[in-house]
């Protein structure tokens, strides 16, 4: 971020900055949106990452992310919030320019690229949270978005993950969780999956989502719980990969198998389907 910025006459710190060549050092942050594997090993290694969009850009401010400067079309400058820190820069460039520093036509409003915070670990949430769900190598931006979406709106507590799942502050999983990432807490899980053993003995009903056939129906499962004829109140629900589903390691250090039963020869639902029904069911209303 500039130690200083630019003034108008009247003294009057000018935040907008304007760009015209792609290259300007000073907008290093957004190159290259769209190169996923650039930008999933230099967002963290540079603990920074970008919200896309005035809502979400508000819900990380309003989150207490600190922002270090925002990338905006000449004609999308109402979309920058007016909450934003006076020493933060805004750099404004034409559409050609956003193009070919970003990657992509940009149609949201504004880019902001905001810093990271020291990641949480998984023994501060355990000590914690009672509805807590597990994802095991989820690898797709939207799945895990969509899925940060559901356990903020359905009651979870805390989302944890496995080390090869995605990044869940990559800007696509942010802009499809429309902000929600910012309001559940997570961390990694490590050493996977030697780390499960660690929710039972912090009393954790681990349950292992998968569409077997002898697994318990969820929605019976979930009755029970409410009946208080089920497990104790803290509940993990264990998330596989799109695909193969959860690994036999991971169902193995499960307490119980839960199922959604299907209909039409359908054999399971994409996983964030999976996850907003699993989270509706258990989550804390």
């Amino acid at each position: 971020m500039p130690a200083d910025l630019p003034r108008d006459p009247d003294g009057a710190v000018d935040r907008t900055i304007a760009i015209d060549d792609a290259a300007d050092p000073r907008v290093d942050d957004f190159v290259a949106l769209t190169d996923v594997a650039l930008r999933r090993r230099r967002e963290p290694a540079d603990g920074l990452f970008i919200a896309e969009g005035e809502r979400v850009i508000v819900r990380a401010l309003r989150a207490g992310y600190r922002p270090r400067s925002v990338l905006v079309a000449p004609a999308r400058l109402a979309a920058v919030p007016a909450g934003l820190p006076a020493d933060v820069p805004i750099y404004v460039a034409g559409a050609d320019v956003l193009a070919a520093i970003t990657g992509f036509e940009v149609h949201r409003g504004a880019l902001a690229s905001m810093c990271r915070r020291p990641p949480r670990t998984a023994a501060d949430l355990l000590a914690t949270a009672r509805r807590i769900l597990i994802c095991e190598d989820i690898v797709s931006h939207t799945n895990l978005g969509a899925i940060f979406r559901s356990a903020a709106g359905l009651g979870m507590d805390a989302v944890l993950l496995s080390p090869r799942c995605a990044d869940p502050l990559y800007r696509r999983s942010v802009r499809v969780s429309m902000g929600e990432v910012f309001a559940v807490p997570y961390a990694r899980l490590d050493p996977w999956p030697a780390a499960l053993d660690d929710l039972p003995a912090a009393g954790f009903t681990v349950l292992a989502l998968t569409p077997a056939a002898d697994a318990d129906d969820l929605a019976s499962f979930a009755a029970r719980v409410d009946a208080g004829a089920g497990p104790p109140a803290r509940v993990a629900l264990l998330l596989g990969t799109e695909g193969p589903g959860l690994s036999a390691a991971a169902q193995s250090a499960a307490g119980a198998r839960v199922r959604i039963p299907m209909a039409h020869g359908v054999d399971s639902l994409n996983v964030a389907a999976t996850a907003a029904i699993a989270c509706y069911l258990l989550g804390r209303r």
